[in-house]
């Protein structure tokens, strides 16, 4: 459903941003909370993105995809991760022992994550969303207020968007978040990631690797065929120069920063640089206003859960939402929202200070700490209990009822 251009467009909750988080997030409310007028804004026309890319989505997160009906447009094309060994190495060093091997089940036939192609996973979410979602696009915000019955945003182009609710969805330099003042904590990795899809010689056999190198994680996750996902994080200076190298040259570079555990290498996408950082909103709500996703939270790629930390509030919120619609509550209130804040702050902050820490921890070369997290790597591979738990928390099913498929 398309909003035609007119004076006020109004709505029960405006969300700001047609990513994967946005998206999950209007199609919920519309199947869970029946006769909510949702509306959703992006700066572009939604489209299918048209490179190869793929995106780890947990089993918590399969689990929502399912209940909300979008995960059978994505199964086809996703491949498990069945195993992931971690291994670290410093500069020169040429074995890379397995010091940590992660089983990727959490119960027979259920892997704690997909790798599912972001071509896959964009066309089921816009399809549904077009079915049951007012959409308005393209469409950019200049300025919002709110009163005592909601919020209104106003667009470039002149047009007013009101609603109970304004979720902003809008990404790392989230507009919406800047024009209330909600301050953020950043920091700036001084780190760049390379991004691409390769093939190899050999099978990966379902198993995702994560290289811990001087200058930070590399990691191949494994895709269809004999394709696999690469996320290498280098300092900005040398993934400028890699980004500068003929791709037969680059690759024999990928190979052995692999220690060729899978043969010989061909790149198969463009490789793509992004700078890396870690931006954390002080609050997850004002007034009239919610934060999800990059413009909650960015942290550090290094375990692929970014994508899986803001889906994670999608299904906190919706179950926050559609219970006040219920009771009829003022479901945009700071009463309503202050449940949703309280109830992901604590699983923001932890998952982003895990992933700071261990970047700091492993993204040097200073042989007594190699040692020491070396040695709690082999620790933590002898200890069942402490192995299940990580991968109980790497594959985020509680903490919501839609983490478990359960309809909130």
């Amino acid at each position: 459903m398309m909003a035609q251009t007119g004076q006020v467009h109004s709505f029960d909750v405006l969300i700001v941003g047609g990513g994967p988080v946005g998206l999950s997030l209007g199609i919920a409310l519309a199947r869970f909370a029946p006769g909510m007028r949702v509306g959703l804004l992006d700066r572009r026309k939604l489209a299918v993105p048209k490179d190869s890319r793929a995106s780890a989505i947990a089993a918590g997160v399969r689990h929502l995809f399912e209940a909300i009906g979008v995960w059978d447009g994505m199964a086809e094309g996703a491949n498990p991760i069945a195993e992931m060994k971690i291994t670290d190495s410093g500069t020169g060093d040429i074995s890379r022992p397995v010091f940590l091997d992660f089983s990727g089940h959490r119960g027979p036939g259920e892997p704690f994550a997909h790798m599912v192609p972001n071509t896959a996973s964009a066309a089921s979410l816009i399809a549904a969303a077009q079915e049951l979602v007012t959409i308005i696009e393209p469409g950019a915000v200049s300025a919002f207020t709110t009163g005592a019955a909601g919020g209104e945003v106003v667009l470039e182009d002149g047009r007013t968007l009101s609603a109970r609710l304004v979720v902003a969805a809008d990404g790392g330099k989230s507009m919406l978040r800047e024009l209330v003042g909600i301050r953020t904590l950043s920091h700036d990795y001084r780190q760049s990631g390379l991004v691409t899809t390769i093939s190899h010689a050999q099978p990966h056999h379902d198993v995702a690797y994560e290289h811990f190198r001087p200058a930070g994680p590399f990691a191949s996750l494994p895709l269809s065929g004999n394709r696999s996902s690469l996320v290498w994080t280098e300092t900005p200076e040398t993934a400028q120069a890699l980004l500068a190298m003929a791709p037969e040259d680059l690759a024999h570079r990928i190979e052995a920063a692999m220690g060729s555990v899978l043969g010989s290498v061909e790149i198969v996408e463009t490789v793509q640089s992004f700078p890396l950082s870690l931006v954390l909103a002080h609050r997850l709500a004002a007034p009239r206003l919610a934060l999800v996703g990059d413009a909650a939270h960015v942290i550090h790629p290094l375990a692929g859960q970014g994508l899986n930390l803001g889906l994670r509030d999608v299904a906190v919120l919706a179950e926050v939402l559609v219970d006040a619609a219920r009771l009829g509550e003022d479901f945009g209130s700071m009463a309503v929202l202050e449940r949703y804040e309280r109830r992901r702050r604590t699983d923001t902050a932890l998952m982003a200070f895990a992933t700071d820490g261990l970047n700091r921890l492993f993204s040097n070369d200073v042989a007594p700490v190699r040692a020491v997290r070396d040695f709690g790597l082999s620790l933590v591979n002898r200890i069942d209990p402490l192995k299940d738990a990580f991968i109980t928390q790497a594959a985020g099913a509680s903490g919501a009822k839609l983490l478990k498929g359960i309809a909130p």
